[in-house]
């Protein structure tokens, strides 16, 4: 079932979610619906805030990205037909400081409002999927940015959060109008 996508502005997005502790039929659902949602917005990642839903729980599917990126999932290096979509509760992320790369990112929740993110190249994310067995997966380039702006998510940081000065300056415009679009629309 495709869920609702809330927009920037909304008190949810801001919300750290809570540690998944059941992992059961309605768990494994949520996931399910998240990825519908994420592929229906033609999206690569969506939160669990992002839905309306604060908790630890995030998915991500870049079968479609044609993006260079290395991986390691759970020790080996299997297709991504394998694992993806993949679900992740309960993440928890080890970044590798050096290099860092700029990318132009965009969200979901920012439709159409795209801004320059520097961020770590390379992770490391431990995580359950959604029957509470553990993984981890080591990558690098797009899917480690995915990973890294989908576990913001979780802990209530947004991509603008981590802009420049100078690069928010640029789409502030949009996010005033998103804003009052969203201020809006909670008013129906």
């Amino acid at each position: 079932m495709v869920l609702k996508i809330v927009h920037f502005n909304e008190p949810i997005l801001r919300k750290k979610g809570a540690k998944v502790t059941a992992f059961n039929a309605a768990l494994a659902k949520l996931a399910a619906d998240m990825v519908e949602t994420m592929h229906a917005a033609e999206g690569i990642g969506l939160a669990a805030q992002q839905v309306g839903q604060a908790i630890q729980l995030c998915v991500i599917d870049l079968r479609p990205a044609e993006a260079e990126f290395a991986w390691e999932y759970d020790g080996a290096r299997p297709p991504l037909e394998i694992f993806m979509p993949l679900a992740l509760v309960n993440p928890e992320v080890t970044v590798v400081p050096k290099p860092e790369t700029v990318y132009e990112e965009g969200c979901l929740s920012f439709p159409q409002i795209r801004g320059d993110v520097v961020r770590p190249d390379e992770i490391t994310v431990k995580f359950q999927d959604p029957a509470g067995q553990a993984h981890v997966l080591r990558c690098t380039g797009l899917l480690s940015r995915c990973v890294q702006h989908e576990v913001d998510h979780l802990n209530g940081i947004l991509y603008i959060d981590r802009m420049a000065k100078d690069v928010l300056a640029v789409i502030d415009p949009e996010l005033k109008a998103l804003k009052k679009q969203t201020r809006e629309a909670a008013k129906k």
